[in-house]
């Protein structure tokens, strides 16, 4: 278990650094105002106009980066720092949420995955680690027999939730390469508001990396506990 929780807190660790620079990121290039003058909301309504997208409504959550796409009711949700304010982390997250909206509308392979995984991870991922840790005690008490097989059937909720982080990684990079192709090739931005973008979009997916890397890492720790100590 002490080696659980070094893998735990190193994880900890390694997210609280990126999360810390990316909100210090977003908050350096909220500074960079836009030339056009457009707020978030602005800005998402037209990238969803030109890529001919007219059943998707931009409104404004609460929170700061709350911002998220919601294919069921077909929302682009943008925080109030985001709907209301004119600068180019503003517009970097607009339109990285548009381009979820896009990928929706042309049924882009891996947002249709993750999405047929929402209903499956929404329901075991709360509870996998419990269940093979329970199943690992049962085990332990009964010698392998019906604890191994818990321990097993928690390894695959857990697998499944490594799954789901994995395929969110290409979702959440082709929707800022779409963002920013359509920022670039429309001349929303000039030179140094692009590059603001840009920056903050990479640190925003670098935060999904990381959670990839520690879901793996998480059941790899698992499986060996469980698997490694079979004959």
């Amino acid at each position: 278990m002490l080696m659980y929780y070094i893998i735990l807190g190193a994880i900890a660790l390694v997210s609280w650094l990126v999360s810390n620079k990316l909100k210090n990121k977003f908050k350096h290039y909220s500074k960079v105002h836009l030339r056009n003058g457009m707020s978030g909301a602005e800005i998402a309504e037209k990238m969803l106009a030109d890529h001919g997208i007219r059943d998707v409504k931009v409104i404004s959550t609460p929170g700061m980066l709350t911002d998220h796409y919601n294919p069921a009711n077909k929302t682009v949700n943008l925080s109030e720092g985001v709907y209301n304010q004119r600068n180019a982390s503003a517009a970097a997250v607009a339109a990285h949420e548009c381009g979820h909206a896009v990928q929706h509308a042309t049924a882009y392979e891996w947002l249709t995955m993750r999405s047929k995984l929402v209903p499956v991870v929404s329901v075991t991922s709360g509870m996998s680690t419990w269940i093979v840790f329970g199943g690992i005690m049962l085990g332990a008490a009964a010698g392998v027999g019906f604890g191994y097989w818990v321990a097993v059937a928690g390894l695959v909720m857990m697998g499944f939730a490594t799954l789901f982080s994995f395929i969110t990684l290409p979702v959440e990079y082709d929707a800022s390469n779409r963002a920013l192709a359509w920022l670039k090739n429309k001349n929303m931005l000039s030179q140094e508001e692009y590059k603001g973008s840009e920056d903050a979009l990479k640190w925003a997916a670098r935060t999904y990396l990381v959670a990839a890397i520690g879901s793996l890492a998480t059941l790899v720790y698992w499986a060996l506990q469980v698997l490694g100590g079979r004959d």
